[in-house]
């Protein structure tokens, strides 16, 4: 792969801060690829010193930490950086009473576009495992705790960054940077502070791994869960049962009745999964629970089942009962849009340049992330898996990245920044 000149690296960047692109694409390209070649280290260093800070989602010091660290890169490449704390919290079942910081930083730059690059810091690993799995190459493998889910999106939005100062590339109007430490945990911290800052952009770029192929995703599934609460009034089963109301019986009723309520031609799933009721065999139960898994393709899937448990609790098995019923959006589902269509097109045809092929689903495939709460409010496109390829998230032994997906991640997320900004995206 050719080399930059020691006197042309130099007169590239003075060139292109005249506005003297080079008039031929394809020598333009190759500085561009070029140049990616030779942040293809420092990025693998960026990933060793990310996976060397434990980071779960609990981890409140180690993603302090962790913060630390990304901010302090950001601000290196001359972007307006803070660390965020957030007050405004989504409570579900599972939040901890603790969440992790966010990282934010703006690139003013001096024409229009609003461009967005999201990823996140944190891991579901617990404190100690990286004795484990640290970071180590073997082959055309980088082998880490969490350097595939997510360790890898942040090191790449770093060095895209990098790759863009070193051209004096600054056509866009803002580049804003967001890495959160609360994904894992279905971004009960952050996920209003995605939205809102996502609908003001023009494109929102999440970094999440492309999978071993480098698939680019525009549709993810929701994940939602419902939650059943069955009050009723104990009693001795044997002696006097008739004074109870028995709990599980109503909330088999309830179960029973709502056991219909997927729509498997439109991707809308209810699972009822887990229940729980009574203290003791000679007891009648006075509370029982039950909780579902819910998934959707459309946002509006969810509202209407959320209405359709809300109608369903209305017909008891026992009067003299009360029933609850709460429903949570873990995560909306991410729908494909035109703009992101046109987006996602646009880098088919800048891999091309690599002599590589670029395939991008329209279909969802997989759990949820972030860039479906990129998505609730914002016209621009929002295109998922622009991270390196690699595989084995959420394991304890076996997640890696291929080192061979790095020059082109990153030649794609820079050149996709380049083009948004001088409108050749159509």
């Amino acid at each position: 792969m050719p080399q930059l000149h020691p006197a042309r690296s130099l007169i590239r960047p003075l060139m292109l801060s005249f506005g003297l692109a080079l008039a031929a694409p394809a020598a333009h390209a190759a500085d561009i690829r070029a140049l990616a070649q030779q942040e293809q280290q420092p990025l693998l260093d960026t990933l060793r010193d990310l996976v060397q800070i434990e980071s779960g989602s609990k981890d409140i010091e180690g993603l302090n930490q962790l913060a630390e660290r990304i901010a302090g890169q950001l601000k290196q490449l001359g972007g307006t950086v803070d660390i965020l704390q957030t007050t405004d919290i989504y409570r579900l079942d599972d939040t901890p009473e603790k969440i992790g910081p966010a990282v934010q930083a703006v690139f003013k730059g001096t024409g229009s576009a609003k461009i967005m690059l999201i990823a996140h810091m944190d891991t579901v690993y617990l404190k100690g495992m990286l004795k484990d799995q640290p970071f180590r190459i073997d082959g055309d493998k980088a082998h880490g705790l969490g350097i595939a889910d997510d360790k890898q999106g942040v090191a790449t939005i770093l060095h895209a960054v990098a790759l863009l100062q070193k051209l004096n590339f600054r056509n866009y109007g803002t580049l804003t940077v967001l890495i959160n430490g609360d994904e894992e945990i279905s971004s009960p911290g952050w996920r209003s502070t995605i939205t809102r800052l996502a609908a003001e952009q023009d494109a929102v770029f999440s970094f999440e791994g492309g999978g071993t192929d480098g698939t680019l995703r525009l549709a993810t599934s929701g994940i939602g869960s419902a939650y059943l609460t069955v009050h009723g009034k104990s009693s001795h089963a044997g002696a006097r049962p008739e004074g109870g109301v028995n709990a599980l019986y109503e909330l088999s009723h309830q179960v029973l009745q709502m056991k219909d309520l997927s729509k498997p031609e439109q991707g809308l799933k209810l699972n009822w999964t887990v229940s729980k009721s009574g203290t003791n065999r000679n007891v009648i139960p006075a509370e029982a629970t039950a909780q579902a898994d819910a998934r959707a393709l459309k946002v509006a899937d969810f509202d209407e089942l959320e209405k359709a448990l809300q109608d369903k609790i209305k017909n008891r098995l026992l009067p003299d009962s009360r029933v609850d019923v709460k429903f949570e959006v873990r995560r909306p589902p991410l729908e494909t849009t035109d703009a992101s269509r046109r987006v996602a097109g646009h880098g088919k045809t800048i891999y091309q340049e690599l002599g590589l092929s670029l395939n991008v689903a329209e279909r969802a495939t997989g759990g949820g992330t972030d860039a479906a709460f990129a998505a609730l409010k914002t016209k621009g496109a929002v295109v998922e898996g622009m991270g390196l390829s690699g595989f084995g998230a959420h394991s304890n032994d076996a997640e890696y990245v291929q080192i061979n997906s790095i020059v082109p991640r990153l030649y794609l997320t820079t050149r996709m920044i380049m083009d948004l900004s001088d409108g050749k995206v159509k």
